[in-house]
């Protein structure tokens, strides 16, 4: 079955410009424009489609473009803003699911914005963040709840994409039009930013606000980086050196004769592998520059081949208002600047001899009770990839364990899951562990444990519920 399109039973009734996956299975989503969030719960068969939105604690201020994650504790860091009362601001605050309550953290030191910068969950949990007008970085340590001094890169961070790579390293293509063709990579062993060699083909739109698009770590450790240009390349680290940096394809010629842009706009690492993505005609739509209303494409790493997908009902103007997510059913949210959000269906995984990536509970207790803490320890919970890509305005990483009770007659329980033991990617036969909560309101009897990491299940376990 092709790529499907599919519209929520229930809409939020806003546009949003943030969508993050919290660990208990919910998706909160800020209202575009307002310091207001919602809610997304699945409903009681685990279905996202026909789940229910419920208003949460707004922010002490409103900003939209900044950078965000979810963090290893399971709270939500967002740090900074493009667009707010005052312009570019630092502002930074802390959401905690539990209490549902946002705090105010300190920005880092000296810096007066922060605005649309881009950021990474490093493999310790500590987040890395870009400075958007000079050549530092910072690092914030959510345990000691402090922002630290680290490598300076080649130049600043503005419009940058980063990926966070399997040896924990940061990979970005340098936006800056002195630069053409270079990326770094930051190297948190050394705390440093190393040359990561040419791009081969420009990437970034340097006539036109230096803007590139996402990229995205595939599951045999390359990355695709989509350009602003309309072209792509893609990435491999290698044992040694820079790594290697090859052209990727083309996306297809627009309506005016030019190639289809991605200039700011979404992406996402798929179950089956392949990478969904979208683009639009250079010189078309509302926003001249920016792309017309986006089609959709999926790039399949095997054959280096972008082919066109359908393109949802509810469709952005531009591609840079929309976002996607990545559910743990395997299944695409995509919101844009309308009051609708789209739900998407990959086709089914293809047999393939390669690597195992699912993930694999290797030691949990049988007997769960309702309102208890339980850890839960196993292999490969935290995905091959990051899995969801934006740029600078929008991080939205999903690679972080969700736990799920599957019950006889289909009823579906997700429990919130937080202190995850890594947020590296890729951790193959390393046994790793997280924290699992199980809901006072879970039913009793007979049940299923999954792990979900990026849309993706363990074999299921089975536990008894008090």
């Amino acid at each position: 079955m092709p790529f499907s399109w599919d519209v929520l039973t229930n809409q939020p009734g806003f546009g949003t410009s943030t969508m993050l996956l919290l660990t208990d299975g919910r998706v909160i989503c800020q209202e575009d424009g307002t310091a207001n969030w919602s809610a997304l719960t699945p409903d009681a068969q685990g279905s996202y489609k026909n789940g229910m939105w419920a208003p949460i604690a707004p922010m002490a201020s409103w900003r939209r473009y900044y950078a965000s994650a979810v963090l290893a504790n399971g709270n939500v860091l967002v740090a900074g803003g493009e667009d707010a009362p005052t312009g570019d601001t630092n502002d930074c605050e802390i959401y905690d699911p539990v209490a549902d309550s946002w705090t105010v953290i300190a920005p880092p030191g000296g810096w007066p914005n922060i605005g649309d910068a881009p950021c990474a969950v490093l493999d310790d949990g500590r987040v890395l963040l870009g400075n958007i007008n000079t050549t530092q970085t910072v690092i914030y340590d959510p345990v000691a709840n402090a922002w630290t001094g680290t490598g300076t890169k080649g130049d600043i961070s503005s419009e940058e994409t980063w990926t966070l790579l399997r040896d924990g390293s940061v990979l970005t293509v340098e936006c800056n039009p002195t630069y053409p063709k270079a990326s770094q990579r930051y190297v948190p062993s050394v705390g440093a930013w190393v040359d990561a060699g040419s791009t081969q083909v420009d990437l970034v739109a340097h006539a036109f606000s230096t803007e590139i698009g996402p990229a995205i770590l595939l599951e045999d450790g390359r990355v695709i980086a989509f350009g602003g240009t309309g072209h792509s390349a893609v990435y491999a680290l290698g044992h040694t050196g820079a790594g290697v940096w090859a052209a990727g394809p083309d996306f297809p010629i627009g309506t005016d004769g030019q190639l289809m842009i991605v200039r700011d706009a979404p992406a996402c690492l798929l179950p089956n592998g392949r990478v969904l993505c979208c683009a639009g005609t250079a010189s078309g739509g509302v926003w001249p520059g920016w792309g017309a209303p986006p089609e959709f494409f999926e790039y399949e790493p095997y054959t280096d081949v972008l082919h066109s997908v359908a393109t949802p009902p509810l469709n952005a103007s531009v591609p840079f208002v929309g976002r996607m997510l990545l559910l743990p059913t395997g299944q695409v949210l995509y919101a844009s600047d309308n009051s609708n959000i789209n739900l998407g269906t990959p086709s089914r995984r293809q047999p393939r001899n390669e690597e195992r990536i699912e993930p694999e509970i290797s030691e949990v207790s049988h007997e769960l009770i309702p309102g208890s803490q339980h850890k839960v320890h196993g292999r490969r919970f935290n995905g091959v990839s990051q899995a969801c890509s934006y740029g600078d305005d929008c991080s939205c990483a999903t690679n972080y364990p969700i736990a799920r009770l599957r019950y006889d007659g289909g009823r579906v329980v997700y429990c919130r899951t937080y202190d995850h033991s890594t947020m590296a990617v890729a951790t193959g036969h390393r046994i790793v562990h997280t924290t699992m909560e199980v809901p006072a309101s879970a039913p009793s009897g007979r049940a299923h444990l999954e792990i979900v990491a990026n849309g993706i299940a363990s074999d299921p376990v089975e536990v008894h519920v008090k």
